[in-house]
């Protein structure tokens, strides 16, 4: 039977956040359903709309935890030389996506229009990589080091989702580190040469 008036909205909606991460966690997003989130919490599905107002709401918001969890590792990585400080950054992205694959692999999924709010989300996870590349390439416009930012991100983004299964051991992140990081050199090599021609 389902619980009533046991806790305020504020309350259901963290209830329901919760239930449905772990369910990404252990089983992925496939297995999302909103009858699985209400059976697990004990409420009625009408109790989850009333604190999300559909179901790509409450994804975008499972999305959104996930990107600020991310956002908060990458502000660990200690400051250094932009060229040390971006392979650095690619290196607590790869191990981020390896430990918590499932909720990893679903943030860029674009299956809704992304409000406002969770792009600016996305352009903070963002803002520390263009900021180092600004520092490697001071005559570079800010547009030109953003889409320099991007386009390699792009491509560590790119080696994490062919190479991630989310049943990697440590010798086998070992050596996607080594890729992301061969990557890294190569790109900003390559960039910052260019650059420095004009």
């Amino acid at each position: 039977m389902a619980r009533r008036n046991k806790h305020s909205l504020e309350e259901i909606r963290e209830m329901v956040l919760d239930a449905a991460e772990t369910i990404i966690i252990n089983e992925g997003y496939s297995a999302l359903k909103v009858r699985r989130i209400a059976m697990d919490i004990g409420y009625t599905v009408g109790s989850i709309y009333m604190v999300f107002a559909n179901m790509a709401d409450l994804v975008i918001h499972i999305k959104a935890n996930t990107v600020d969890d991310l956002n908060a590792e990458l502000q660990q990585v200690p400051g250094c030389a932009p060229e040390h400080s971006i392979a650095e950054l690619a290196k607590a992205y790869l191990r981020f996506a390896g430990r918590n694959f499932n909720r990893w692999s679903m943030i860029f999924v674009q299956d809704t229009e992304f409000p406002d709010w969770y792009r600016q989300k996305i352009d903070r996870l963002f803002s520390r990589v263009e900021t180092q590349f600004a520092q490697l390439a001071p005559g570079c416009s800010e547009q030109q080091s953003r889409q320099a930012a991007r386009a390699l991100w792009s491509g560590v983004h790119g080696i994490c989702t062919l190479s991630l299964t989310g049943e990697q051991d440590a010798s086998a992140i070992n050596d996607i580190e080594n890729d992301v990081v061969l990557l890294v050199e190569s790109f900003i090599g390559g960039w910052t040469k260019k650059s420095a021609q004009g």
